[in-house]
């Protein structure tokens, strides 16, 4: 039987905290949790034919992947970034290596916003390469975030705009101790990895789990599409197109 993504997030923020594996910040709880080791990870992430042939790379905005946005930028890759909470009309922070010369400014949150450049999703390249943040994933490529939901909704987002699909490869860097065993609940507007990657090994899922395919409306409370500009127009076309 499926175990519940609250059991399994609490299981690993206190399997990393008791290991000492943690870094800041801290506490890991509630997080996308950073680890010892996040460098080597993306090292290795960058030894994938799949890596070296991305030209554009949405990324989360995470502590534990900020190894893997500056080093992007500084092999010339175009880098997308969410706007926390997606608060934004122009959702996306595009951070263009041409335009930037302090890479590791640009790879933190703070940085992004003030040297990357804020777009809407139809100024937006299609996206080659996902790097999502993870609290847990499996070997079936099941994946586990903080419970925010917003990933799911980013890339919903980019399904409808067309800059996300089946060329898009979806990879997590994690520390091991966040690959488990368990078969995950899902839902439709979950997202799958194909690449699992510690600084020990690269995993290719295999997944099976099918990949959402936009936006599910059903899932959304009337608050959530409330918070988010972006949904707020999205919805109202699609009842003016409906009328």
């Amino acid at each position: 039987m499926p175990v519940s993504k609250r059991e399994i997030r609490q299981r690993i923020w206190r399997a990393m905290t008791e290991a000492g594996v943690g870094r800041f910040p801290l506490p890991l709880t509630g997080r996308i949790p950073n680890f010892e080791g996040a460098e080597a990870a993306a090292r290795r992430l960058a030894e994938l034919e799949v890596w070296q042939q991305a030209r554009v790379i949405k990324a989360n905005p995470d502590a534990p992947q900020r190894s893997v946005r500056r080093r992007a930028l500084e092999e010339g890759k175009l880098v997308y970034m969410a706007v926390p909470r997606l608060r934004s009309e122009k959702p996306f922070i595009e951070l263009d290596p041409a335009r930037i010369r302090d890479y590791h400014r640009a790879s933190t949150i703070k940085g992004a916003f003030a040297l990357g450049r804020p777009v809407a999703l139809d100024e937006m390249q299609h996206v080659d390469l996902i790097v999502a943040g993870s609290v847990a994933v499996n070997r079936a490529g099941g994946r586990v975030g903080k419970g925010g939901g917003y990933s799911d909704l980013e890339f919903g987002l980019g399904c409808e705009a067309g800059i996300i699909d089946e060329r898009t490869t979806v990879v997590t860097t994690v520390h091991p101790l966040q690959i488990v065993d368990e078969v995950f609940e899902w839902a439709v507007h979950d997202i799958p990895v194909d690449l699992v990657v510690t600084p020990d090994e690269a995993i290719e899922t295999h997944t099976t789990l099918p990949r959402p395919q936009g936006i599910y409306w059903e899932y959304l409370s009337p608050e959530q599409i409330e918070r988010i500009p972006v949904l707020q127009r999205m919805l109202g076309e699609k009842r003016r197109h409906l009328s």
